[in-house]
């Protein structure tokens, strides 16, 4: 990550006069627009307000499509949204003061899950700042902690350089987010435009020399190893290296586990495939990558959802970990040999490598014979604990529809989730096989996070179908982006995994509070739901009447025979569509690893619920 510092200072880079001819006069808003469009942004969500008025009246003269969330935080998610299915940084903008706070978690969600992101916000008249001014607020000040860089614009001129540098530093090294603060006087001021045709940022470098001793210390390791194991990340995703790992494990036979956010960038259906590891990762993963005698862990970060105890995760196995970040190397994890490097650059000079020393891939449909008592093991391991659930005649179980959805779908979805239970059911009981086709929010858990997502990655990817897998709790805390789906003509579906529940919560509640229910319930306490008599005039919120509201199509499901039948027509559908799915929230996440503990302490059967 680059260090973060003030923005009016000047960084170099060399500079060419505009296109439209030295002694046009620009005004700052149609500046920074323009600026936006020499960067290949199409699309930004946008709220407007005091402080950003002149940049929604420059969108209006531009061929940027601006889309109008009807939350600055609903805008935001989108935007990372729209990165995460691209990974070209997605933009969001906002007014000064509230406008701009409601962009702060997802900027904080972007810096944790590394996604490139712009964000723009309208501040006060620059006389006006530190006065306490209406709608002021120290917005370069209040991100520094969750940005890789902050810019607040003291300078009209400075505008190209910054734009640039803001789209290069989010895009570049570990993605990460960038704010630009823009006072209303920068944005009226007029100037000549001159646009810098290079980036060269003191102390900022986003790529590194491959270190060749590393990389055959590396194959070194493999070559004497027994049971090796490979954990990978979202670098992978980032550095758009999936195919350099496909190849790299079909030349080396070495199974592999992703982290939530690495899920798809190795195809979950592939014979060496253990889906991913963690708190509620499957047992073989969790088993596999501790009991492992190499871990190559491979644009990974060693956060507590993987590793638990971190000092006794894979304590016995030798550990090689790569990453583009310097600052995660030894952070979380000492390991034996560490690589800073771009991750694809070091797969494909490792295939490079194996491939001279004649290592080939294994033939697709090949057997993996590598390592015969590692597999039959990892077998072992599967066999004794499958991703399973227990199923019921007629009550839906969440997994159940998860499972569903990938049978009609084909796996053919970009899927979103929320933050809660149903975000694990999804990663559980769906497989991808491509990257950038699982968008989660991993490392904040920002619930809200799932629709808004979801419209962004339709907006990004028209071409497929985007669904949206909610819980009750989280798809309320931004239920208004309906309305933008619904106006933009953007057929984000969603379906609800409704327990009434704030399910994760009441999980921990039957564990360790006695199943007390502590403010978890979500629905009327005056006339509760029983799942068993499905009497759905006690279904609250009533979500169908609420989506009707906004125009959008919305089905509530209680039946398991009516599921298959509702899915079909959600994903025929050319228009926003909602399934309300009523499951119980009796139902458990498992396996599950509690936090801080081993993957010896996993849970694999429901324990005891009393309320």
């Amino acid at each position: 990550m680059s260090t973060k510092t003030t923005s009016s200072r000047k960084q170099g880079g060399s500079a060419t006069p505009a296109k439209s001819g030295r002694g046009t006069v620009t005004g700052g808003a149609d500046l920074l627009v323009h600026c936006l469009e020499r960067e290949g942004v199409e699309v930004i969500f946008a709220y407007p307000g005091g402080a950003s008025m002149p940049l929604h009246q420059a969108l209006t003269r531009s061929k940027i499509r601006t889309i109008l969330p009807r939350h600055e935080q609903g805008g935001s998610f989108a935007a990372e949204g729209y990165a995460r299915a691209t990974g070209r940084a997605g933009v969001c903008m906002a007014t000064s003061g509230p406008g701009a706070t409601n962009l702060m978690t997802a900027i904080a969600d972007a810096f944790l899950d590394s996604t490139p992101l712009v964000a723009i916000t309208g501040q006060v008249f620059q006389h006006l700042i530190g006065r306490g001014a209406f709608q002021e607020t120290d917005f370069f000040g209040m991100t520094l902690p969750v940005v890789k860089h902050s810019y607040l614009v003291t300078d009209i001129n400075d505008i190209p350089r910054i734009v640039k540098e803001a789209f290069h530093i989010a895009q570049s090294g570990r993605p990460g987010p960038v704010v630009i603060d823009l006072p209303k006087d920068v944005q009226l001021a007029k100037t000549h435009p001159v646009f810098p045709e290079t980036v060269n940022i003191r102390g900022y470098t986003a790529e590194r020399d491959l270190d060749e001793v590393a990389l055959n210390e590396l194959l070194g390791l493999i070559k004497n190893a027994e049971r090796p194991m490979i954990y990978c990340g979202g670098g992978i995703i980032s550095a758009e290296a999936s195919k350099a790992l496909r190849e790299f494990v079909e030349r080396t036979q070495i199974p592999v586990a992703t982290t939530i956010m690495g899920v798809g960038c190795f195809p979950e259906t592939h014979p060496l495939s253990l889906k991913w590891l963690g708190m509620h990762g499957t047992v073989y993963a969790n088993n596999a990558v501790n009991e492992a005698d190499l871990l190559l862990a491979l644009g990974v970060r060693f956060d507590d959802r993987v590793t638990g105890k971190v000092e006794a995760f894979a304590e016995h196995g030798t550990i090689v970990h790569i990453d583009i970040d310097n600052a995660e190397i030894n952070k979380n994890k000492v390991v034996r040999l560490p690589i800073v490097a771009n991750i694809r650059e070091a797969l494909e000079r490792l295939n490079r490598m194996l491939d001279a020393s004649g290592q080939k891939p294994v033939k697709k449909g090949g057997g993996y014979t590598a390592f015969p008592a590692w597999y039959e093991q990892i077998d072992a391991w599967k066999t004794e604990f499958p991703v399973g659930f227990e199923d019921t005649p007629d009550v839906i179980q969440p997994q159940y529809v998860i499972r569903e959805l990938y049978r009609i779908s084909k796996g053919e979805i970009i899927m979103t989730t929320g933050v809660g239970q149903h975000q694990m059911f999804a990663g559980q009981h769906y497989w991808f096989d491509e990257p950038r086709r699982f968008i989660t929010s991993a490392g904040l858990g920002s619930m809200g996070y799932g629709y808004p997502a979801a419209i962004g990655a339709k907006v990004a990817r028209p071409d497929l179908e985007v669904v949206d897998i909610d819980g009750d709790g989280s798809f309320i805390m931004n239920i208004q982006e309906l309305a933008t789906a619904k106006t933009e003509h953007i057929a984000a579906k969603a379906i609800i995994l409704n327990n009434q529940h704030l399910g994760m919560v009441a999980q921990w509640e039957d564990l360790q509070y006695d199943s007390n229910r502590a403010h978890t319930y979500l629905g009327d306490h005056d006339d509760r739901y029983d799942p068993e008599s499905k009497d759905v005039s006690k279904i609250y919120p009533d979500y169908p009447t609420i989506c009707a509201g906004f125009g959008v199509k919305c089905e509530r499901v209680i039946h398991k025979a009516d599921l298959e039948a509702a899915i079909k027509r959600m994903l025929a559908a050319k228009e926003p569509y909602v399934l309300d799915v009523m499951v119980p929230y009796s139902e458990h996440v498992l396996p599950m690893i509690p936090g801080g503990m081993t993957y010896k302490d996993v849970i694999t059967k429901p324990f005891p619920k009393k309320g």
